[in-house]
């Protein structure tokens, strides 16, 4: 999403997700791809732009629960989480209770004790496989997927609505052209990825279950969602 914006003069700013609602809402930044559970909570300062986003069609791959015991058991046991990935652990949370009928004995971090641990991002990238002394492994994605028969959406582009309306269609025809450049330049790619031990073929199939805009199926998901998350405070 981010390809062609350094030829625009648009500067990006690396920031954890946990850290961007804050920023993009006190103004130090004028936009940028929130966390889904965040945008529930916006006001008539942002908006979300023409239905870009991040979901998965199946697997999410990078986005995995690791476990010493089978999903179904559980209840009581201490999860460890990451802070940086709200949504992530929220649809985790909806699995595990909504789904499954589990109730954990405590959220925890990696350092803390535990009996399961919720990997995202690059770290869930590199261990896709599995981790040593976690043998149950379950994908988001894929668990939410069987679930309901739709994709998920973990984020959505937003932008401030006191941005100036010229700089807001800058910004938007921007990101329709790095997705583009990105698409042409992935079966470009011949060679391991620097960040992830992930080869070419496995950048592909991965790629390949990420959708980048918002359709009947996403919208459909996203409200899906919503409703379990207050099926989740009434628990």
């Amino acid at each position: 999403m981010y390809f062609d914006m350094d030829k625009r003069g648009i500067e990006v700013v690396e920031m954890p997700p946990d850290e961007l609602t804050a920023a993009i809402s006190e103004g130090r930044l004028q936009g940028g791809l929130m966390p889904l559970v965040d945008t529930f909570l916006l006001d008539d300062s942002v908006r979300t732009v023409s239905g870009f986003c991040v979901a998965t069609i199946a697997q999410a791959v990078s986005v995995k629960l690791h476990s010493k015991t089978p999903i179904e058991e559980l209840s009581g046991c201490s999860i460890a989480v990451p802070q940086e990935a709200p949504t992530a652990v929220k649809l985790l949370q909806v699995l595990l209770s909504v789904k499954h009928g589990v109730k954990p004995g405590a959220y925890v971090t990696q350092d803390d004790p535990h009996e399961a641990r919720l990997l995202v991002g690059n770290l869930g990238l590199r261990h896709r496989r599995g981790l040593r002394e976690f043998p149950n492994t379950y994908d988001l994605g894929e668990e939410w997927r069987q679930w309901t028969g739709l994709p998920f959406v973990f984020a959505r582009w937003v932008l401030r609505n006191d941005l100036e309306p010229q700089d807001a269609l800058v910004i938007e025809d921007s990101l329709y052209t790095s997705l583009q450049d990105w698409a042409d330049g992935l079966y470009r790619v011949s060679g391991p990825s620097d960040r992830v031990p992930i080869h070419p073929q496995e950048i592909h199939l991965y790629t390949q279950g990420i959708r980048y805009f918002m359709g009947v199926p996403e919208e459909k998901s996203v409200a899906l969602f919503k409703e379990y998350l207050t099926q989740l405070d009434d628990k």
